[in-house]
């Protein structure tokens, strides 16, 4: 279900919070530490992002194939992207 390219992202932020927890262990400056963890909930957003669209389009074109409507899908997709944020 899940292809390579959402675990490649996973793993970046994974990395990318090893980082953080790292620059606060070494005191680092708050600002910084602040913009990292930015830059992780963008790569997080992102990966739900991802995540949601394919799995949107899989599902469509699965309905579709078999003669269903695709509104209720399309719906759920975007109530699960506000519910992500």
């Amino acid at each position: 279900m899940y292809d390579d390219a959402i675990k490649k992202r996973l793993r970046r932020v994974e990395g990318q919070v090893r980082g953080v927890l790292s620059m606060i262990e070494e005191q680092k400056d708050c600002k910084d530490v602040v913009s990292q963890l930015s830059a992780v909930r963008s790569a997080v957003d992102k990966s739900i992002a991802y995540i949601v669209a394919t799995n949107l389009e899989r599902c469509i074109i699965e309905e579709k194939e078999a003669g269903n409507d695709t509104d209720r899908l399309v719906r759920e997709a975007v109530d699960l992207l506000i519910k992500s944020r």
